[in-house]
């Protein structure tokens, strides 16, 4: 499409691979992209109501870093992290995390180990949703609905939104994601 100067937001690693690396470094030589730089939990105004801050989480990290973001509304807030190793690698507490939000989008690649019988899950960590699950318990009513899982792999049980484990996860008091729902800011 030819477009000009649409901006981009990278942490430095991001932008040493786009501006060092065929193809991409050609869509920011013909300004095709204008890379706007990040910073680990600098917060960045992207209007005047919205703000989004980056974090760095645990993940593989092949080419860049892996971020999630903390999302400032003008009325509500969220937490996004769609990619994560294990919680227990992250030197947040994720609990903590969820009560400070008013949504909290978490990764839910796999529901369990039984998904992946041809692959050696080490390569492709992930917290289960069944690992989340325990380690949410604990909190109130309130803030588990605020956690809302995404991110599925296509073995994940929760894309059938009538298996025994989505309607296990909405029984316990979360929710899943689904195409076309909006959550307003």
């Amino acid at each position: 499409m030819d477009a000009k100067s649409t901006p981009v937001y990278v942490m430095p690693k991001m932008e040493i691979f786009l501006n060092e690396n065929g193809p991409w470094n050609q869509l920011v030589e013909r300004e095709n992209i204008v890379l706007h730089k990040m910073v680990n939990e600098a917060p960045v105004r992207l209007s005047e109501s919205i703000e989004v801050r980056p974090t760095l989480v645990p993940h593989r990290d092949e080419f860049s870093e892996t971020v999630g973001y903390h999302i400032e509304g003008p009325n509500k807030s969220a937490l996004f992290i769609p990619d994560i190793d294990k919680w227990d690698k992250w030197e947040k507490d994720i609990v903590a995390e969820i009560k400070k939000v008013d949504y909290a989008f978490i990764d839910a690649t796999f529901y369990s180990g039984k998904e992946i019988n041809n692959r050696d899950i080490s390569e492709i960590p992930h917290p289960f949703v069944i690992e989340s699950i325990k380690m949410f318990e604990g909190l109130s009513e309130k803030d588990k609905s605020k956690v809302v899982f995404i991110h599925f792999n296509h073995t994940n049980p929760l894309l059938d939104p009538n298996s025994q484990e989505s309607l296990l996860v909405l029984k316990k008091g979360f929710k899943i994601g689904r195409i076309n729902d909006v959550f307003e800011l």
